[in-house]
């Protein structure tokens, strides 16, 4: 059974971590070329007590991009879902803690959503900001 803290401390000793909070995490990964993407991972309780882990990145502030056009290219995706938080346009992906394979059910996960919030990033908004 995997843990919350399994997953905090994976991420620990492969990434920067810039922030934690115990129910959050927000760290930095490396992308293609000279690129970076920030990534924010939230231990998530459902309404039965169940654990979850929800993984999101952001793609541009939401005010500065076609939001329907974001809608458009992450519905083109096997991984992630639209969303806007706090005025963030992100993708997020949300898995059960309780039976995740940290290298299957989150490794892989993780590097799809990354890699594709960060092409959407550069599409939509023709920056690295996240």
């Amino acid at each position: 059974m995997t843990t919350w803290t399994d997953v905090i401390n994976y991420v620990r000793t492969r990434h920067e971590v810039l922030e934690d909070t115990g129910a959050w995490l927000r760290f930095r990964l490396e992308c293609a070329g000279d690129r970076t993407q920030q990534v924010t991972l939230h231990h998530v309780p459902d309404l039965d007590g169940a654990e979850w882990l929800e993984i999101s990145s952001p793609v541009g502030r939401a005010d500065a991009i076609d939001l329907r056009r974001l809608l458009e290219l992450a519905g083109q995706s096997t991984i992630g879902a639209a969303a806007v938080v706090d005025g963030v346009a992100l993708l997020k992906h949300s898995a059960p803690l309780e039976d995740l394979s940290v290298l299957d059910e989150f490794a892989r996960p993780l590097e799809l959503l990354v890699a594709r919030a960060d092409t959407l990033e550069q599409e939509l908004t023709q920056s690295d900001e996240f």
